[in-house]
């Protein structure tokens, strides 16, 4: 398996794996597919940070991560993490996020933030978001709502994170 930054070529083959990924979510809308098609045509896209997992010729996981704002910082907003259903729970998920980490810290990013299960982000070094007084835009139970500290020498930032308008 390869990751790498997803290209153009890569859009429908992406567009199908979110939708199957999202399927049977439990806590899913159905239209995370077409939140992928909305931030990649938004101000916050950052090209080098919406990755795939590539097995042969199959695109087998993909991983967006988008600006956001806590006050006048800039921080990353990470979603959606998709991957085939065949292939998760075998590290996918994980790698792609380590993956985007490294590139995230590269870019200078400090933190990063995620709406997600609790016990599968904190493998990945996230923990809730308001132990760094960061808090979502929406209401929720904070345990969902994380966040991870990517660099040492980041400024520390707190508030309520702006998402991107096509988030909403």
């Amino acid at each position: 398996m390869i990751i790498r930054e997803e290209t153009a070529a890569d859009y429908d083959a992406v567009y199908e794996l979110v939708g199957e990924a999202f399927a049977h979510a439990e806590h899913s809308d159905g239209t995370e597919q077409d939140l992928v098609a909305r931030l990649r045509r938004s101000s916050a896209f950052i090209p080098q940070l919406s990755l795939v997992a590539q097995e042969g010729r199959t695109i087998v996981g993909h991983i967006l991560f988008t600006q956001a704002r806590i006050g006048s910082s800039k921080v990353l907003a990470l979603a959606p993490l998709a991957v085939l259903p065949s292939y998760q729970r075998r590290g996918v998920g994980r790698a792609l996020i380590r993956r985007g980490h490294d590139v995230a810290r590269n870019l200078g990013f400090g933190y990063s933030v995620v709406l997600g299960d609790p016990r599968y982000y904190a493998l990945s070094g996230y923990v809730k978001a308001q132990d760094y007084g960061i808090f979502p835009p929406f209401d929720l139970l904070p345990e969902y709502y994380m966040c991870i500290r990517l660099r040492d020498d980041a400024d520390p930032v707190g508030g309520t994170v702006e998402y991107a308008e096509e988030f909403f």
